[in-house]
């Protein structure tokens, strides 16, 4: 890499990185600038020798192009941001790793940032993101500050909001409605004639949603106490532990357990086992996500499968439509969801 030198306070001579720039292409290659734009954007109107020394003076001095000046003119920077809530949490990662080869496949990078279920960060990042100018928006949730929602829509970018629905999307959403989640586990805890319930959950958004619609069904059905633990926002076996411990200090058993994710549902049954206790006779669990772990446990865990996979590719098309300003036949996807019954309830 080309350094120049500096002189230091003291008087001593120190080497610092200069970056290559296209100029410094053009002249190892004896070409004109222009000549290593037209190869770099359009490489089937540049001769093939003269194309030949651009790409080896390329390959030489390491070049990187800057696609956001070459994208100036057609307002195009190949760039979509994703935000999600957590690298950590596979459930995420399946369907960022299901968009970004969707994408990519159209020549789209993807720049992934975390908001840790901080509003206020999301807020933060979705600023700095924007003053990158991506082409599109891949967010997680429905729910955003006031100012995040102002900038977004000011934007004028494709935006797709993932993991849930809404009738009014900021653009676009691919996802499944929460609250049917909910209703539909309490329904089927109480069909198989549970009658004692409580709700292991990392405190995000989306899992009160589920909660609160569990709760809800329950009560329709004439059970009026659902004994509730909320602790981290971020799941953990360890907090699926920590929030047995918390319900049966409030309840007796048998007791049937809706917990935010599989993660937390793993932490329920380690401390049923640990205490003694057999699944589903004494603590009845479903989990949440139909994770690659969950047939495995013992005894295997009844979660409820999300296609994770699906909301990344229907995300990835709706956005690479609108960025080719085709039509979209849906601006409202619903995946769905499947209760996947197995042995924990």
């Amino acid at each position: 890499m080309p350094t120049k030198k500096i002189e230091n306070s003291d008087g001593r001579l120190r080497h610092t990185a200069r970056s290559v720039t296209l100029e410094s292409v053009a002249r190892l290659a004896g070409v004109a600038p222009t000549t290593v734009s037209r190869a770099l954007n359009h490489p089937e109107k540049v001769a093939a020798k003269t194309l030949s020394r651009i790409q080896d003076a390329i390959a030489s001095t390491g070049y990187v192009p800057n696609l956001l000046a070459g994208g100036l003119a057609s307002s195009r920077s190949r760039l979509i941001a994703a935000i999600v809530p957590s690298i950590a949490n596979l459930v995420y990662a399946e369907t960022i790793q299901s968009f970004t080869r969707r994408v990519r496949e159209s020549g789209y990078q993807v720049f992934l940032g975390e908001t840790g279920y901080d509003p206020d960060a999301e807020e933060e990042l979705v600023v700095t993101v924007l003053s990158r100018r991506p082409d599109a928006i891949f967010l997680t949730g429905i729910h955003h500050s006031a100012t995040c929602r102002q900038r977004l829509l000011a934007a004028g970018i494709p935006i797709v909001e993932t993991w849930d629905i809404t009738p009014t999307p900021l653009d676009i959403a691919v996802g499944f409605s929460h609250s049917r989640v909910g209703h539909s586990v309490a329904a089927y805890l109480h069909d198989r004639g549970h009658r004692t319930f409580g709700v292991a959950s990392a405190d995000d958004p989306r899992a009160r949603l589920r909660n609160r619609a569990f709760t809800a069904e329950l009560a329709e059905r004439g059970i009026d106490k659902v004994e509730t633990s909320y602790l981290s926002p971020v799941s953990s076996l360890e907090l699926g532990r920590r929030a047995l411990a918390d319900l049966l200090a409030a309840t007796l058993t048998p007791i049937a357990v809706f917990c935010s994710s599989d993660t937390v549902a793993q932490g329920v049954l380690v401390e049923a086992q640990a205490r003694g206790l057999a699944s589903p006779e004494d603590v009845a669990i479903v989990g949440f996500g139909d994770q690659n772990f969950a047939a495995f446990t013992y005894p295997a865990l009844t979660t409820v499968k999300i296609d994770r996979v699906t909301i990344g590719e229907r995300s990835a098309e709706a956005l690479l439509a609108r960025l080719d300003d085709e039509p979209v036949e849906e601006n409202v996807v619903d995946v769905g969801f499947e209760i996947i019954a197995r042995q924990t309830a």
